[in-house]
């Protein structure tokens, strides 16, 4: 019984590659092949937004690396090329985008936040060293003693 389970899951499973979308573009130059997978990693997928153009299924990809591959044909540089992927969908399309007033939190924002919590941390353990160091006074005392008596 086992082995049947196992051999019809492997029947049904077997057609999903064939379910998959194989992209192919024939290109007149390897160097135009070479800057298509170049620039399909540059360049960041905006739906997936964690994955390059050329790893990301989503439609939107499939249409960006169409429009990638139709302007190298065309000859447009790669400057050429990145310059219309940002004018369109703004900076957030390079997986770098560059250093500008616009981007500086981007760039900067983690470091900011790293050196905040490292002044928060310690803050909190100069606090506590403080506390552990203020001394008792008279009714403090008698009331620890008193706990501590209590334990006993």
């Amino acid at each position: 019984m086992k082995t049947q389970i196992a051999l019809l899951l492997v029947l049904l499973a077997g057609p999903l590659p064939a379910l998959a979308v194989i992209e192919s573009y024939d290109f007149e130059t390897p160097a135009q092949e070479q800057r298509f997978k170049q620039l399909s990693e540059e360049l960041r997928c905006l739906v997936c937004q964690n994955e390059n153009l050329a790893s990301s299924r989503a439609d939107l990809a499939q249409d960006l690396r169409q429009q990638l591959h139709e302007m190298i044909l065309a000859g447009a540089s790669n400057d050429e090329i990145v310059e219309y992927m940002v004018a369109r969908y703004g900076d957030f399309v390079l997986y770098r985008p560059p250093v500008k007033s616009s981007t500086w939190l981007l760039w900067f924002g983690p470091a900011i936040l790293a050196v905040l919590a490292v002044w928060v941390v310690v803050r909190v353990v100069k606090a506590n060293a403080r506390a552990d160091e203020m001394p008792l006074d008279d009714a403090e005392r008698r009331r620890v003693q008193q706990a501590l008596d209590r334990r006993r």
